[in-house]
């Protein structure tokens, strides 16, 4: 990944690809505590997201758990590589994007790497 990435505290990582359009995923982090991902419901290409809402699932082997879209925008494509094989996000959570949104207008708050290391460190 390149240094357009952010993080945010619900444990999803942002890439910037140009100005208005991110790719967004989980963490690492959020899919070790997960654990086996069997499961993961997409947004539709063209859905209207807001950031702090939520926009996918993932289902594991322990529960159903949101996920939280960090910027509002619409959906511009989604990984259609997870509906098939949930899997990826627990064996490459960085290359396991859910979604491209485009037209950004808002996003929570984004965290560097080195601030989200820290927020993991406090045990959050």
């Amino acid at each position: 990944m390149n240094q357009e990435l952010f993080f945010t505290k619900t444990h999803e990582w942002v890439q910037f690809l140009d100005e208005t359009t991110v790719r967004v995923g989980l963490t690492d982090y959020a899919q070790n505590k997960l654990g086996d991902l069997v499961f993961v419901n997409l947004p539709e290409e063209g859905d209207d997201v807001t950031a702090g809402e939520t926009f996918a699932d993932v289902e594991s082997v322990k529960a159903v758990s949101d996920v939280y879209c960090p910027v509002t925008g619409m959906v511009g494509r989604v990984n259609e590589e997870l509906l098939d094989h949930p899997e990826l996000i627990n064996s490459d959570p960085m290359e396991a994007w859910f979604a491209e949104i485009g037209e950004v207008s808002d996003k929570v708050e984004l965290l560097t790497e080195d601030e989200y290391d820290e927020l993991l460190s406090k045990g959050v």
